[in-house]
Order: C-alpha cells, then sequence, then structure tokens
C-alpha cells in the first residue's frame, strides 16, 4: 500500500490530510512520522502541556487526545470495512469528544503513552491486512471511503496537528 487513495475513496475533506502524506512506504511513514510526535512530546513541560495559543483553542494535551480518539475511530472504521461490514459507519463531533473529558490533569506522558499504543494497535493492523483489503469500500460519515484512504487519513490527520503545533504552540 504504498500508493496515495484515488480521490473517488475518500470525502473531498480529507484531500488536505491526504496530501500532507509523504509518497514512498507507508508503514515506514506511519512508523517514522510517530517517532518525531513522540520526541516532540517527550520534550513538553507539564505546563506547556495546557498551553493555549489563543483563548477558546485546544491545549496541547486537548490536541493531543483528539488525535488519540479520531485515530481510534478511524481504526474500527478501517477494521470494519477490511472485514466486508457494510453496515454504515457513523461520524463524530470531534468538539463534543474534546468538551467530553478533561484532560487538563493527566500528564503529558500518559498521553503520549496512549497515542503510542493506539499507534502501535494500528500499525499492526494495517501490517497484517491482506492487500485487498485496501480497496475495500464502506461508508463512514454518510461518504465513500477506502481502508487505503482511512490509513492515509490517519497518518496525514497527524501530520497536520503536528504542524499546527510546531507553527502555533511551540514557537
Amino acid at each position: 500500500m504504498d500508493h496515495k487513495p484515488s480521490i473517488g475513496e475518500y470525502a473531498a475533506y480529507y484531500q488536505p490530510y491526504i496530501e500532507k502524506v509523504p509518497a514512498g512506504d507507508f508503514l515506514y511513514n506511519l512508523r517514522s512520522v510517530h517517532h518525531e510526535t513522540q520526541e516532540i512530546l517527550s520534550n513538553l513541560s507539564e505546563a506547556k502541556g495546557n498551553y493555549r495559543y489563543e483563548e477558546g483553542k485546544w491545549s496541547i494535551k486537548e490536541i493531543m487526545m483528539h488525535l488519540i480518539d479520531t485515530e481510534q475511530i478511524f481504526a474500527y472504521r478501517a477494521l470494519s470495512i477490511a472485514r466486508g461490514d457494510q453496515t454504515e459507519l457513523p461520524g463524530f463531533d470531534q468538539n463534543s469528544y474534546a468538551e467530553a473529558v478533561d484532560v487538563s490533569n493527566r500528564s503529558v506522558a500518559s498521553l503520549a503513552e496512549e497515542f503510542a499504543i493506539t499507534r502501535d494497535f494500528s500499525h499492526v493492523m494495517f501490517k497484517n491486512f491482506n492487500p485487498d483489503f485496501f480497496t475495500r469500500i464502506g461508508i463512514a460519515n454518510g461518504n465513500k471511503t477506502s481502508v487505503r484512504a482511512i490509513a492515509y487519513m490517519i497518518l496525514g490527520h497527524e501530520l497536520h496537528h503536528i504542524g499546527v503545533l510546531k507553527e502555533r504552540y511551540l514557537k
């Protein structure tokens, strides 16, 4: 699965995320990008973890929780579609998820650990899927999507948020 999904494999909303994914070995990139993310997280103080660059914006810890939630939901979508389940999968409201959990008292390390475990699951799942699974199509959040597109969405979503962290939080 070393080539990006075609436009018809996902909703247009996800194109900016998919475009962020570098060419080449997808599984290598999934690991490599996450190692970079973990390096950034390992250098954060607890005070910095609660930092918001602007009133009403998520803190770094909230962004981390959002990355975890999103990857877990997307991994479930990929698993369901890969297994041939034709049940339409629901969307989720990222803001409702963020409001439902208070991460201010969690440590950056605990969030980094949870994110690492989540990524380990995704990596092993994608690594062990049969090649034909990646072209399977299902419906998620009212849109046709392939397993390959979901995999690229996971990585592109992380790249997007890490870019935001670097530009707005970690200057």
